[in-house]
């Protein structure tokens, strides 16, 4: 691409402006076509992006974390020194990959996954500039603590937790669908690797295709003064536009979209005006909760006996808990449509049943939920292999927190509401 070209693309009004509307409180460090710049930098008008173009900048990169005064940041600073000046961090996951037909599936699974979790409106996507997608939710949609610890000091490791959980939530459905797209050889073939090199060993011995082989998204790459490549800026290995997009438009993205030529500013970029708060508690406090149960998977009490009763154990059997949730709530619906589903799997429902009941509780809440998250949450878990316990009894996100923790004789003696209740048809019997 020309020089002119270039500087002809950033001079357009509505780039330059899209590019400030992001880069307010971020480190922001300009790429000269073979370095980047000096850092710390900062952008505080918007025709200093002419200075930096006029300069030889290509592209701007700039970082996941906002700072109360970026100029501050120092090399070799301590956590606690950044801690001080940090005041957000906005969740990025980069999914990349050689092959834009995976990085779509991969994406549109993430987003799928988001919504999951009722994540949504915060959610902006954008096409990396190459192969590749960013996806983001910004800063104004975490809860303000998480484990009674400021939610500005918990980066980059809540990052990496969420990314991981929303990895091993992703895995199996990405899988398939990329098997559904091509077959191994073709995989094989396109990505340079052999056989052997896609494949992995499952816990039960069995061999299953990985399909983080082919489209990655690296958790370890995030650290504090991590950088992204900013919404509207050019990539310099194809001179495409690193593009946002609408979420319903993934699959149909085609490349040209992104020539500069082409580019509209309709889509934005972590849209701060679209993002309503505490949109993403629900994600945090699942991925730690997921996080916890990895270290420790089973809890001691139930280690080589979980087992789905061969009858559905009925609801008179199930602890002080659940019957407190099934009464209706005002507060923690959407958690208790986790901790629900997961109970009355392990109590052996059907998913018909599990979903009659979730409905009929649901309108016993003060407020009832959509009917649509509910179902959207009965999908996703009706496509998992493995059968997951609710939270343990003592996480402070769900029973305590949600004010259905009234416990009886039977409660001091367990860890989990599933034991609770079947200890209690043990005794029965």
């Amino acid at each position: 691409m020309k020089v002119s070209e270039i500087i002809k693309y950033y001079s357009k009004k509505e780039i330059k402006e899209e590019i400030f509307r992001v880069v307010k409180q971020r480190e922001v460090v300009p790429y000269y076509g073979s370095n980047f710049g000096s850092r710390p930098q900062a952008i505080n008008y918007p025709s200093e992006i002419d200075d930096y173009v006029i300069s030889g900048a290509t592209s701007f990169h700039i970082s996941e974390e906002r700072w109360s005064n970026p100029l501050l940041l120092k090399q070799d600073m301590s956590k606690k020194e950044l801690d001080k000046i940090r005041v957000g961090w906005d969740l990025l996951i980069d999914i990349d990959s050689n092959f834009l037909e995976y990085s779509k599936i991969c994406a549109s699974l993430i987003v799928e996954a988001l919504q999951f979790h009722g994540v949504s409106s915060c959610v902006s996507i954008k096409f990396s500039g190459r192969a590749g997608f960013h996806i983001a939710i910004p800063f104004e949609a975490f809860p303000t603590k998480i484990n009674n610890r400021p939610t500005t000091i918990l980066f980059p490791d809540a990052a990496r937790t969420i990314i991981n959980y929303l990895k091993t939530m992703i895995k199996e459905h990405l899988s398939h669908e990329i098997l559904q797209s091509d077959d191994i050889k073709k995989i094989s073939a396109k990505t340079n690797k052999k056989y052997e090199e896609l494949i992995e060993t499952d816990e039960d011995g069995t061999s299953v295709f990985n399909p983080f082989k082919v489209v990655d998204i690296d958790s370890n790459l995030i650290s504090s003064r991590h950088l992204f490549r900013s919404p509207f800026s050019l990539n310099e290995k194809v001179w495409l536009v690193s593009l946002p997009i609408e979420k319903s438009q993934i699959m149909d993205f085609d490349l040209k979209d992104a020539r500069p030529e082409n580019v509209s500013t309709e889509v934005k970029f972590l849209d701060t005006e679209k993002t309503r708060n505490n949109e993403a508690r629900m994600l945090f406090i699942q991925a730690y909760d997921w996080e916890t149960r990895t270290k420790k998977e089973i809890i001691e009490e139930l280690e080589g006996k979980i087992k789905l009763p061969e009858k559905a154990i009925p609801s008179h059997f199930f602890p002080p808990c659940i019957k407190g949730i099934l009464r209706g709530l005002s507060d923690g619906r959407k958690r208790s449509v986790f901790i629900l589903i997961n109970f009355l799997r392990n109590m052996g429902w059907s998913w018909d049943s599990i979903e009659k009941e979730l409905m009929e509780w649901n309108q016993r809440n003060v407020e009832p939920l959509r009917e649509g998250y509910i179902k959207t949450q009965l999908r996703w878990h009706a496509r998992l292999k493995d059968i997951y316990l609710p939270p343990n009894c003592d996480n402070q996100n769900y029973y305590k927190d949600i004010g259905v923790c009234i416990k009886d004789n039977l409660c001091e003696k367990v860890k989990n509401p599933v034991v609770y209740s079947l200890k209690k048809v043990r005794h029965k019997k």
